[in-house]
């Protein structure tokens, strides 16, 4: 069986293999998703017993819906789900109680509870679909999220004038809104805790939350379990932009609100409602610091973090659960952005707060973490995330757990951190020797490990207690057919971290067409020391090519002075990054041949594979862009004035960054015009299709070849095979042209 259709078949050898991995408070336990086998798409959800070194099958899809149920997720789970890049069907995800006693989870918009001790499941009435339920940490309340049906016809926000029609004088179908928080008592009484009309909605994470800060909750249980933390997110005041499929047009368009760069954000604020009514309004200066990045709620009380908008500035704040007066624990600053470690902020036992930032002084260009100003991780350490706390013996302050890179950024480790405070100094020793990529769960004194490397397929998951390995979780994944060996380096002097890939059966002094897989932009690695990584670059390099692939600055994992010195200007430094470690390549590796170079990419890298065949056309013979950022004033607020400031006061920057800027302007050599390939889903309500749509229409004007793939019912994610699908038509693409 070819590549394509067995990773379609597998969604690209990860059925079967488990997934989403928590471990109760107390060790005693370890939950996890994972199919029943390489090909079944639907998750279920299974306990691995610590003790006893046993899996037992929790809740099985199947099972709970029957054979004919519908399992299709309400529209806002789906757009939740597009936000995290979640394809899998079945339990997509659970959240469980602290004790490791109680799971709950949504399937088809339906509420289930399971009860981890003596396996028991069932079914929870609610008034509606359920989006994102939790229980209390005592495990006697479940909360969660619906969003009524939007109406066939919705008036606009203020000053937008009447309803909407769509094609025909169909009504214009609006995004649903109005997102309702309720509590479901231990005796069944369904309660509504927070919810009203016109474009709000209580415990949702809003667009720019979900997409570019990694937050998904909108909700947040105190830890007695009396009261929650809540966002209301009021959209009315967002642009409506009209998504509409063209492979369905009986259908009509979907309003969505979309708050792209210079416009208006949804307004955000945070609440405390207690359970008996009670309603606190959390103070901070929303104008200023806009945007709630993380929020976290120990026994220490309420901790977030709040970015002004062009997010140069922060400030981490404790609220006072009592009041909502909020007072400053830390600042965060960066002259360019700042960038929040994953896993922070926090308490530590002793009370102080954990804060993850940037130590860029004295000499120090270091991602670290902070106790109440105090260094804890040594400058040689790239933190990424804090995983939790690690048990300690009596008397004893607890280790962070953390996961860090040091020195080799394709390579992510375990680290166990000190933060007792006293002599010795800083401390943090590596718990992960083999070579690859290592994540973890904990709970008590029990700490599970995935490991992916390039010596073996997927990842692999150990169970440890107290220093000694118990057992592992079982994976059913299909082994892939081949087992890739990229030669992995850095070049230039900027120690790029670069990859090449050859063919299987390649002959030394056989000159090959090279294919520059690209993603480029920040906050994602392309360059990793794991072999999923590399399996569909392996099916390209097979097909002839020399497949090379470059973390350029502005990608983490190096150094935040990396990262940043893309700050305004990204297409000039990213582009002169790939085109130098291309010919640093090419010194290394003769067999490189440079005059046939293509380059494909998609979302970041769509962008960017186009931008190098429009500016240099003498490097790159042809481009494959996937769903292209085309012109940055069509994306979003968060992301785009991050790194490109407001339009108002930038637009030479967008400018500079446009494609549609650069393809109109006129070819001079028309030898130079070379062959683009646009691809977009018609349903991408993150990257909408009018970009590729514009882009087309100005190649267009100044007559240079290219051709357009419509993706009629897909998202950004190109889901269920249409990437593996696609890779037949790319193939002959590149071929025919070079």
């Amino acid at each position: 069986m070819e590549f394509p259709e067995l990773a379609t078949r597998t969604r690209r050898f990860t059925r079967g293999a488990p997934r989403r991995v928590t471990v109760a408070a107390d060790g005693s336990r370890v939950l996890f998703l994972r199919s029943q086998g390489p090909e079944d798409p639907a998750d279920s959800l299974w306990c691995y017993d610590v003790a006893g070194d046993t899996e037992r099958l929790i809740a099985d899809p199947a099972v709970l819906l029957g054979p004919h149920g519908d399992a299709a997720p309400p529209a806002a789970e789906r757009k939740r789900r597009e936000r995290q890049r979640l394809t899998a069907a079945g339990i997509a995800d659970y959240v469980v109680d602290p004790p490791g006693r109680v799971a709950v989870f949504a399937l088809g918009g339906r509420l289930f509870r399971a009860d981890l001790v003596h396996g028991d499941v069932i079914e929870v009435p609610t008034v509606g679909p359920v989006i994102d339920p939790r229980p209390d940490p005592a495990g006697r309340r479940l909360a969660y999220v619906t969003v009524p049906a939007a109406a066939p016809e919705a008036t606009g926000p203020a000053g937008t004038g009447p309803s909407r029609r769509g094609p025909f004088g169909a009504p214009a179908r609006d995004e649903p809104t109005g997102g309702q928080l309720r509590v479901i008592d231990s005796d069944g009484t369904d309660s509504l805790l927070a919810g009203e009309d016109g474009g709000v909605s209580w415990g949702l994470a809003e667009f720019v939350a979900a997409e570019e800060f990694d937050r998904h909750r909108g909700y947040w249980w105190a830890p007695d379990g009396q009261s929650i933390l809540a966002t209301r997110v009021d959209e009315s005041r967002l642009p409506r932009w009209y998504l509409h499929d063209p492979g369905d047009p009986a259908r009509p368009p979907r309003a969505v609100a979309y708050p792209c760069a210079g416009g208006p954000n949804a307004e955000v604020s945070l609440h405390l409602l207690d359970l008996d009514d009670g309603w606190v309004d959390v103070h901070w200066d929303r104008e200023t610091y806009p945007y709630l990045v993380s929020v976290h709620w120990s026994e220490g009380g309420p901790l977030i973090t709040v970015l002004r908008r062009m997010q140069q500035h922060g400030l981490v704040l404790a609220i006072d659960p009592r009041t909502g007066e909020t007072q400053v624990h830390a600042e965060l600053a960066d002259p360019r952005w700042v960038e929040p470690v994953a896993g922070t902020p926090g308490h530590l036992p002793d009370g102080r707060v954990l804060v993850g930032g940037e130590l860029a002084h004295d000499g120090y260009d270091a991602r670290c973490l902070f106790a109440d100003g105090t260094l804890l991780t040594p400058p040689s350490l790239y933190v990424r995330r804090v995983v939790g706390q690690l048990a300690a013996g009596s008397g004893t302050a607890p280790d962070l757990l953390v996961e860090a890179s040091e020195g080799e950024p394709s390579q992510q480790h375990l680290f166990r951190v000190r933060t007792s405070v006293g002599g010795g100094g800083i401390e943090a020793r590596r718990i992960t020797t083999d070579p690859g990529w290592h994540t973890a769960a904990v709970g008590g004194d029990v700490l599970v490990v995935g490991t992916s490397s390039l010596d073996h397929a997927g990842v692999r998951w150990t169970v440890w207690r107290g220093g000694s390995e118990v057992g592992s979780l079982r994976s059913m994944a299909a082994a892939p057919p081949y087992a890739p060996r990229p030669v992995l380096d850095r070049v230039t002097d900027r120690r790029l971290p670069a990859a090449v890939l050859y063919p299987r059966n390649h002959v030394d002094g056989r000159r090959l067409p090279v294919l520059l897989d690209v993603y480029g932009g920040p906050g994602h690695q392309e360059v990793l020391a794991t072999r999923s990584a590399w399996l569909e670059r392996q099916w390209w390099a097979d097909a002839g090519f020399a497949v090379v692939t470059v973390d350029n600055r502005g990608t983490p994992g190096v150094a935040p002075s990396y990262e940043k010195v893309i700050h305004r200007r990204l297409a000039d430094v990213i582009l002169a990054d790939q085109i130098d470690a291309l010919t640093a390549l090419a010194g290394k590796h003769p067999d490189l041949d440079l005059d046939r170079t293509a380059v494909r990419g998609w979302s970041f890298g769509g962008w960017l594979a186009a931008l190098a065949v429009l500016r240099r056309p003498d490097r790159f013979r042809c481009a494959i862009a996937g769903a292209p950022v085309t012109d940055w004033a069509l994306y979003d607020t968060a992301y785009v004035e991050r790194y490109l400031g407001l339009p108002e006061d930038s637009a030479d920057v967008y400018a500079h960054h446009s494609l549609i800027e650069l393809a109109d302007e006129p070819v001079g050599d028309p030898e130079q015009a070379r062959p683009l390939l646009l691809v977009h889903g018609m349903a991408d309500d993150n990257v909408v299709a009018a970009h590729t749509l514009r882009l087309s229409a100005a190649l267009l004007r100044t007559a240079r070849p290219h051709a357009v793939i419509p993706l009629t019912g897909t998202t950004h994610m190109a889901a269920d095979g249409t990437a593996e699908r696609l890779l037949a038509v790319e193939l002959d693409f590149l071929r025919r042209h070079l």
